[in-house]
């Protein structure tokens, strides 16, 4: 593709690199180090001068050097004349910050977008699906779960979009099992993993954990095998691909490239 570079920051070059390789690209040069009062520099190594720039920079890792690395970045492609920057980022960062009590209202319409999530997927496998309502005291500690629906004697699947210190998820497998599942998989997009995390995950009645690689997941699996990784290198890249060629985005919404 003409007039386009793609430079990976420093939070998942394994991704990146997948996302360059499926784009029929080179990732484009750049250094990154700190000065000695740890403040982050970044050097563009190649000229940007009119291009279409794409940064892949996941919230992963030192999220706020990598975050602030992202943004110099930018700044460096922008001050160098690039015609348009597109931050890439996988996993988006500083989006679970609490609400403020007056937009409760707001969580009656949340809770019937979930649950039509739920039931579409359902849908699409030809499957039953049934809801479990978690309310939390605080951020990462459940104070209450109720299971709505049947999972006697079947095999279940729990969907969710992340996973910290996976006590929601583990406490979810448990009602799962002590409801009648026989089997109890998780698929998850995004996998962070602090914490106690493994350590839940491997004590809890999960066949498998299933994560996207939107953050990067090795050591993770080296110490806890019941973790599997789909890449998404190749909705990453076809998005790209279609921004720069102005085309729908919203195509990958109901089509997975291969």
């Amino acid at each position: 593709m003409p007039n386009i570079v793609l430079f990976s920051g420093s939070s998942h070059q394994d991704l990146s690199q997948r996302v360059a390789e499926r784009l029929g690209l080179e990732l484009g040069k750049v250094v990154t180090k700190k000065f000695s009062n740890q403040e982050t520099s970044v050097e563009i190594g190649e000229s940007v001068r009119g291009e279409d720039v794409y940064i892949i920079q996941s919230g992963c890792g030192e999220i706020n050097d990598n975050l602030m690395e992202l943004l110099i970045m930018i700044n460096a492609c922008k001050i160098a004349s690039s015609s348009r920057v597109t931050a890439v980022i996988p996993c988006f960062p500083y989006a679970r910050q609490d609400k403020k009590d007056k937009f409760v209202h707001i969580f009656t319409k949340v809770s019937t977008q979930n649950r039509a999530q739920v039931t579409s997927i359902a849908d699409r496998l030809n499957v039953e699906f049934a809801l479990i309502h978690k309310e939390r005291k605080k951020a990462n500690e459940v104070d209450r779960m109720v299971l709505v629906g049947d999972v006697k004697d079947r095999i279940a699947i729990l969907v969710d979009d992340m996973a910290d210190t996976c006590g929601t998820v583990c406490h979810a497998a448990d009602k799962l099992v002590s409801a009648g599942a026989t089997k109890v998989y998780a698929i998850l997009t995004h996998g962070i993993f602090s914490g106690p995390a493994i350590s839940r995950i491997n004590n809890a009645a999960f066949e498998a954990v299933v994560v996207t690689n939107t953050i990067p997941q090795d050591e993770k699996m080296k110490n806890c095998p019941k973790i599997q990784v789909i890449d998404i290198s190749m909705i990453l890249a076809e998005a790209i691909r279609r921004t720069h060629n102005g085309e729908s985005v919203s195509y990958l919404f109901s089509h997975v490239p291969l």
